[in-house]
Parts: C-alpha cells; structure tokens; sequence
C-alpha cells in the first residue's frame, strides 16, 4: 500500500470530524440568533407597564397582583451580606404572602433586608409588581432549611407556605420590583430588571471553528511527515 493511500482512512475520520466540529459552530450561531430574540423580547418587557396577573402570562412579562396582605406571614430566603455605609450586613430576600380575592395565596419576594429572622412589614406595598419565578428544588450543596425559624435556602413556594402554615399557594412566586430605598434604609432592595439569559454562543461557535481550524492543521503536519517518510 502506498504511503498515500494509507492517509485515506485518517483522512477520512479528520474531514469527518471537521464537519462535525464546523455543524456544531453554525448551529451555535443559530443559537445566537435566538437568544438575541429572546433578550429583545426581554429589553422590551422591561420598559412596559405591568399587567394584571393573567391566568397563562407570557413569558418574561411584568404582572401586578392585587389581593391582601395576610399579617405576620414572612420568610427569609437566602444568606446574604450587602456592603452598607455601616460596612457589610448580613440578610436575605424577605418573603410574605398575599392572597387574592379567589383566596389563592402568593408569595412575593419584597426584595433583600438586613433582616437574620424574618420580621413582616407593617405596610408591605399595595399591588406589587415584578415578574414571575417558577419553583426550584433542593440540590446537593443548598443549605439547610429551618423552617420553626423562617429561614429558607430553596426558593420552593409550596414548602415555604406550608412552613407559614398556608395552604392554596400558588407553585410559583413573584419576584417584586420597584425603586431602590434609600441607603442604609431597612426597608426591602427588589430587583431592578428582569432576568437576563447569559449569551455565550458567539463565543462557544468560535471554539467549534477553532477546533476544525486547529485539526486541519494538525492532518496537514500529520500528513506531511508521514509522506517524508522513507
């Protein structure tokens, strides 16, 4: 067998590979296109108006609740240190539960306080709005819930509520935004923008083309010096 007819099967196995390597980066490049969508979709939400909670809201979609407050019902989630004037506190996003006139209860997250128990608002803000955050569920590194003690490290609404002693909650919770209190305040920080997807994929179909580019190369050297061969 010749030496150039011995190149034929690696040949074959490194055109293959670099279609697939080259599939991978245009099918990351689509990604991209479809994730730029839906960041679109997402700049445009955040400059609307809320919405009255619909029964099936859109995805990415600012809603307002009304319905009333129920008294003494709050949780903290989460175990966060902000830097103050004061230098750093600890606290978590303070939770409480609204029920609506069909007397389904929904947990809202007022945002993070320099709270390390749970303490209710004496006057939590009427209609609040935000957008919507489906349940998660305990992995292997979340912390340890403490529910006699308010005290939740996984955003679950139907756990959290049965530890307030509620039932009819809603499986999922809404995230409150809204102006930032001022510094130093005890008052709730929500959230400011909508939850933004990372976008990686320009530089992920980059890394696809750069492996085809690098094995191209990489057949080329092999192929020469198993041609020099005497």
């Amino acid at each position: 067998m010749s030496r150039a007819k011995a190149l034929l099967a690696p040949g074959l196995a490194a055109l293959v590979l670099v279609c697939v390597l080259i599939a991978l980066g245009i099918w990351q490049l689509q990604r991209l296109k479809w994730k730029e969508g839906i960041i679109a979709e997402i700049r445009q939400a955040q400059t609307a108006p809320p919405v009255p909670l619909p029964a099936n809201p859109a995805p990415y979609q600012k809603v307002q609740i009304a319905g009333d407050w129920l008294p003494g019902k709050a949780a903290l989630y989460g175990d966060e240190i902000h830097d103050t004037p004061n230098g750093p506190v600890p606290g978590g996003e303070l939770l409480m539960a609204l029920q609506r006139p069909s007397r389904e209860i929904i947990l809202v997250d007022l945002g993070w306080v320099p709270q390390q128990s749970p303490v209710a608002l004496a006057n939590p803000p009427s209609n609040p709005a935000g957008y919507l955050h489906a349940p998660l569920h305990a992995g292997w590194f979340s912390g340890k819930d403490d529910p006699a003690h308010g005290l939740y490290y996984t955003l679950d609404p139907a756990k959290i509520g049965a530890g307030m002693g509620l039932h009819n909650v809603a499986p999922y919770m809404l995230i409150a935004m809204g102006p930032m209190p001022p510094p130093g305040s005890a008052m709730p920080q929500p959230a400011q923008d909508l939850p933004t997807p990372p976008n990686n994929h320009y530089q992920y179909a980059l890394t696809w083309f750069g492996f085809a580019g690098v094995l191209v190369f990489e057949f080329i050297f092999f192929a020469r010096k198993r041609l020099q061969q005497p």
